[in-house]
């Protein structure tokens, strides 16, 4: 029989810093890697290759961790899906943060020589191994303790941390582009990866004190887990595994040619300062949150399905005009592309959590939305910078990178149609004949 701390539902409050706190930290992690990818990695780690070749060896090096991604996705999923959510969680962020500050540390090419860029990629892989299994595990933390009719809001708490994820890591990039380009590329990039060890402790701290929902408390109760849940997961839903990775395309695609690929683009092909396409990227983080939120709440009384839609219908336009703003050279124009894009992404994320968390049974659902949305997360994000780069050397336009993200948001569209929500998950199905403690 459960004891009543088991039982005990935590507050809203402390579902949401602990699904918010540790995503932000995830992704501030994970986007500094971003950012030093596109500002100084490429003469750091590769100063033998040209400029171009540099700056490609220096994204593919970012899809790296996206490579690992659904690798960790699947293992992490795995426990998350047999022993706990709660656990996982902290483990992910260890192995972020931990690969974070070892970054820091690392010396360049200069130092040991091919070293360099060989441990820069092993820490990569551990950090986006991480990632893979963090996304999934915050979303059901929160998700799994609501109510259906605020799934939607509560799953938005973990997608907060995208957005912020951005603005703290563009802030303390931001905090030492003023140093001169010697300093920088000799110590001032290494600050924000020093300084995420404070922010994992935080989120260590934060994490520890929830329980897992007892949604699925009552799976383990009945000893009813999945003994292999991705091996159960491809078998009965395969359906919707494929089309939820699909679905998680867009938004990735859209969100990493703006904050990755632009910060290159910008200043070497329009001729923005690094500070500046900096400052407007973090100003259009807050209509991120914002739109997230709206999203969130209209999700939960339209539906989920129909928000995301919106969404990709929106990120299927706006590609073009984006960068056709971007290239005028004025900063209110490329404002303005960053915002709408902002908007774009934040109608998907703010759907996203509410309907993945009602697409795969609560046996293998930690597998069923980590896998999902980082192998969506792998098309989208870890190849639109490589594309993007590769694209402009071979036409020297912007048009076909703006049509090529287009063309990868519609697949993204195209799917939403053919998900369809669980009716009666196999894991659940038991205690629906029964009443379930309150989520509040």
């Amino acid at each position: 029989m459960a004891s009543p701390a088991s039982t005990r539902q935590p507050s809203t409050k402390s579902l949401f810093a602990a699904s918010f706190v540790g995503t932000s930290i995830e992704w501030y992690d994970y986007y500094i890697f971003g950012t030093a990818a596109a500002l100084a990695f490429g003469s750091l780690f590769f100063p033998q290759a040209s400029s171009a070749a540099g700056t490609l060896a220096a994204f593919a090096t970012f899809a790296v961790g996206f490579v690992a991604r659904p690798l960790g996705a699947a293992v992490i999923g795995h426990f998350g899906d047999r022993i706990g959510r709660k656990s996982m969680l902290i483990l992910t962020l260890m192995l972020t943060g931990g690969a974070t500050f070892a970054i820091g540390l690392l010396p360049t090419y200069a130092a040991i020589g091919i070293g360099a860029p060989l441990l820069l990629v092993v820490l990569r892989i551990v950090q986006g191994f991480g990632v893979g299994g963090e996304w999934g595990g915050a979303i059901l933390i929160a998700t799994e303790h609501a109510s259906p009719r605020r799934r939607a809001v509560f799953g938005s708490f973990a997608q907060f941390g995208v957005p912020v994820g951005v603005l703290t890591s563009n802030l303390a990039f931001l905090a030492v582009s003023g140093l001169s380009d010697e300093a920088f590329m000799s110590y001032g990039w290494r600050i924000p990866f020093l300084l995420s060890v404070l922010l994992v402790i935080l989120g260590v701290v934060v994490r520890t004190r929830l329980q897992d929902a007892p949604e699925f408390e009552r799976v383990k109760r009945r000893n009813a887990t999945s003994r292999v849940p991705f091996t159960e997961l491809a078998r009965r839903q395969p359906r919707n595994l494929t089309l939820a990775s699909l679905a998680s395309i867009a938004a990735p695609a859209i969100g990493y040619t703006v904050i990755v690929y632009m910060l290159t683009y910008g200043t070497t092909v329009v001729g923005f300062e690094r500070s500046t396409l900096l400052t407007l990227i973090l100003a259009s983080t807050v209509v991120w949150i914002g739109t997230i939120m709206a999203s969130a709440v209209l999700s939960d009384r339209f539906g989920s399905k129909r928000m995301y839609i919106l969404g990709a219908v929106t990120a299927v336009i706006w590609p073009v005009p984006m960068f056709a703003l971007v290239n005028t050279g004025d900063w209110s124009a490329a404002l303005l592309a960053f915002v709408v894009a902002a908007i774009v992404q934040g109608l998907m994320a703010g759907a996203q959590g509410g309907l993945f968390t009602e697409i795969f049974d609560v046996r293998y659902r930690y597998s069923g939305i980590s896998i999902a949305y980082q192998l969506g997360g792998m098309i989208g994000g870890a190849l639109t910078p490589i594309v993007a780069t590769a694209l402009f050397e071979t036409y020297q336009s912007s048009t076909a990178i703006a049509l090529y993200v287009s063309a990868l948001s519609l697949i993204t569209l195209l799917s939403l149609f053919g998900i369809r929500k669980i009716t009666a998950p196999e894991g659940e199905s038991a205690e629906r004949r029964t009443p379930t403690p309150s989520t509040g």
